[in-house]
C-alpha cells in the first residue's frame, strides 16, 4: 500500500520494486494515477479501448488489419468489466491509473475511473504495449531515458496510413525513443521478440520521413533529448486507436490515457496470444 502524502516521484519509485499486486492496488485505491512504465516487470502491459458491442465487429477487424500498431491480445465479454483472460482480478474500470471519455470521437473527459460511466453493452479490448520490451532492453543494459528521468515517453501522429475497417480508418501513432546509434541493430533485434508488445521499430532515423515535423513537440507523452551520439527510433504505437476516434466518431468510447496502462499477470514473452483463449 503506498502512503497517502507521498510525491508522485516517491509512489513511482516504491512502485518500481513492488509486486503487480501492489502496483494494480495502489492504482485501484486512486493512490497512484502517473505513468507505468518501469512497473510490472516481466508482465505485459495494454493499451485500453472500450466501445459500445455495435462498433466491435469493425474495430476487431481494425485490430486485425493493423497488428502492429493494434496488436489485439484480449477481448471482454459484452457488458462485463472483468479481463478474464489476463489475469484472476483485473477490473476495466478501476485498474487504469487514468481514463479519457470520448463522445462522438472528440475528447469530453479525463476521469480516474469508469464505474459510473460503464455501460451493460460495452466490450474492452486490451492491446500490446511497447512499455512490455523495455524491460527487456535495460535487462540487456539498454538505459531508456524516459524512465530515469521518470516521463512518460514521447508520442506523434505519423503519415503512415493504416488499414481501414468500417469508420475506423487514419494515421499510425509511433512511440519515440533516443538509442546509442552502436545500439539500434541490438535493440531491434530484442523488441522483435515482443510481437504483442508491437514488436520490432517500424522507422529508424529522420522524423521527416514519416511526418513529424518537431521531434522536441510531442503529439502526447514529454519530450525528451536525442544526443548527437544517439538516433531516433519509432515503434508503431498503441495510442494509435485515440488518433482514429475522431474519424469514426461513436457515441460514446473510452481510452486510456497516454502512458497510463492496463498491467496484466501476463508474462511478457508469452508465445501464445491471449485472444485465442477466448475463441
Amino acid at each position: 500500500m503506498i502512503a497517502e502524502g507521498f510525491k508522485p516521484e516517491q509512489q513511482y519509485e516504491t512502485l518500481r520494486n513492488s509486486s503487480v499486486e501492489t502496483v494494480r492496488r495502489a492504482i485501484r485505491n486512486g493512490n497512484y494515477r502517473g505513468h507505468t512504465a518501469g512497473l510490472g516487470k516481466g508482465l505485459l502491459q495494454c493499451n485500453l479501448v472500450v466501445l459500445p458491442e455495435r462498433y466491435a465487429v469493425d474495430f476487431f477487424r481494425f485490430c486485425q488489419r493493423n497488428p502492429k500498431p493494434c496488436p489485439l491480445v484480449g477481448v471482454s465479454e459484452t457488458g462485463s468489466p472483468m479481463m478474464k483472460t489476463l489475469g484472476a482480478d483485473i477490473d476495466i474500470r478501476t485498474d487504469v491509473p487514468g481514463y479519457i471519455v470520448y463522445r462522438e470521437g472528440l475528447p469530453a473527459e479525463e476521469v480516474p475511473n469508469i464505474i459510473d460511466l460503464w455501460q451493460d453493452d460495452f466490450v474492452a479490448f486490451a492491446l500490446g504495449c511497447s512499455f512490455t520490451f523495455e524491460h527487456a532492453l535495460m535487462q540487456n543494459g539498454i538505459e531508456l531515458r524516459h524512465i530515469e528521468t521518470n516521463l512518460t515517453v514521447p508520442m506523434f501522429r505519423t503519415s503512415i496510413k493504416l488499414h481501414e475497417a468500417g469508420p475506423f480508418s487514419g494515421e499510425t501513432v509511433v512511440s519515440m525513443r533516443p538509442i546509442p546509434r552502436n545500439d539500434v541493430e541490438r535493440v531491434a533485434a530484442i523488441s522483435r521478440k515482443f510481437p504483442y508488445a508491437h514488436g520490432a521499430p517500424i522507422h529508424i532515423g529522420s522524423p521527416e520521413e514519416i511526418g513529424i515535423k518537431d521531434i522536441k513537440s510531442p503529439d502526447w507523452g514529454n519530450a525528451v533529448d536525442v544526443r548527437p551520439d544517439e538516433v531516433p527510433v519509432f515503434w508503431a504505437c498503441g495510442v494509435t486507436p485515440q488518433n482514429v476516434l475522431a474519424q469514426a466518431k461513436p457515441t460514446i468510447s473510452i481510452t486510456h490515457k497516454p502512458g497510463l496502462m492496463l498491467i496484466t499477470d501476463v508474462p511478457e514473452d508469452a508465445e501464445i496470444p491471449v485472444l485465442s483463449q477466448q475463441q
